[in-house]
């Protein structure tokens, strides 16, 4: 196969977990081929030259090969290589969120009985 679909090789390669996000995003236009919006049937050949963003993440990535079937992760690394440029800007954005901490992943739910007293007496409520 010297061509295929971008959608399905945006699944084959992992970057979405089902092929109809794939075909969302590229809809969206989260997703360019060689510096260009597509569309979700446009084929791509390798060599082509793709850039995903995928929530605050982005990839630019060179096609390697082409595979319309799902495989492991390390068949799906295979498909593509990744620019260093990229992969440094994404280790960096990993790095930066894990140092910034949640205020809102240290709750538990509702407040215990004794959360509550103390929320009564700090709002000096009886």
């Amino acid at each position: 196969m010297d061509r295929l679909r971008i959608d399905k090789w945006l699944w084959a390669a992992r970057f979405f977990k089902t092929r109809s996000l794939a075909s969302q995003a590229v809809d969206g236009g989260r997703v360019r081929l060689n510096g260009e919006r597509a569309k979700p049937s446009k084929e791509i050949r390798v060599g082509d030259r793709l850039e995903v963003h995928i929530g605050e993440f982005a990839w630019l990535v060179d096609v390697l090969a082409l595979s319309d079937r799902r495989g492991p992760a390390e068949a799906a690394r295979t498909l593509y290589q990744e620019d260093q440029a990229s992969r440094a800007q994404r280790e960096a954005q990993v790095a930066e969120r894990r140092l910034c901490h949640n205020p809102g992943a240290d709750l538990k739910g509702r407040p215990t009985k004794r959360d509550r007293r103390l929320i009564h007496r700090f709002t000096n409520e009886t």
